[in-house]
C-alpha cells in the first residue's frame, strides 16, 4: 500500500506544500482569530507533523507572529506575492504545520473530525457528520 501524498499551494503557486501520510487532525475553528484569518464564518485546517511536510518556495513566505490571551504564540506564514495564508504553527504544537484545507488540490479527501469554539459559531452554521468531535 502506498502512502498518501497530497499537495497544497498558495493562490499564485509560488509556495507549495507536499504532505505525506495522514494528518494529525482535520479541524474547524469558530474562534474570532480564525474567522479573521480565514475571512469567513470559520476556518478549516489540516494539521500534519512537521516531518510529513515538504515546502517549496518557503523563502517567498512571510511570517507574522501573534500572541493570544493565553500567552501562547502562533507563527502565521503567508505568500509574499499573493498574500494567501499557507500554514501556521501554534504553541504548544510548533512541531506541526496547520495548512488551510482550501489550499489543497481537489480530491484531497479530508473531512473534519474536530470542531472547536462552537459557542462562537455563527447561528446559521452547522458542522455535521459522523465522528466529528464538538467542543465549546
Amino acid at each position: 500500500m502506498t502512502e498518501a501524498v497530497r499537495h497544497a499551494s498558495c493562490r499564485c503557486g509560488q509556495v507549495r506544500m507536499t504532505c505525506t501520510g495522514e494528518p494529525i487532525r482535520v479541524s474547524v475553528c469558530h474562534c474570532r482569530e480564525c474567522k479573521a484569518r480565514s475571512g469567513s464564518a470559520f476556518a478549516a485546517q489540516v494539521r500534519f507533523p512537521a516531518g510529513q511536510v515538504r515546502i517549496n518556495g518557503e523563502e517567498k513566505a512571510k511570517m507574522w507572529q501573534y500572541t493570544g490571551a493565553s500567552g501562547n504564540t502562533a507563527d502565521f506564514f503567508f505568500c509574499g506575492t499573493c498574500g494567501s495564508g499557507v500554514w501556521y504553527r501554534a504553541r504548544p504544537y510548533h512541531d506541526a504545520y496547520a495548512i488551510p484545507l482550501g489550499n489543497f488540490e481537489p480530491g484531497h479527501g479530508f473531512v473534519p473530525d474536530y470542531s472547536v469554539y462552537e459557542e462562537r459559531m455563527e447561528p446559521w452554521v452547522s458542522i455535521a457528520g459522523d465522528g466529528i468531535e464538538h467542543y465549546d
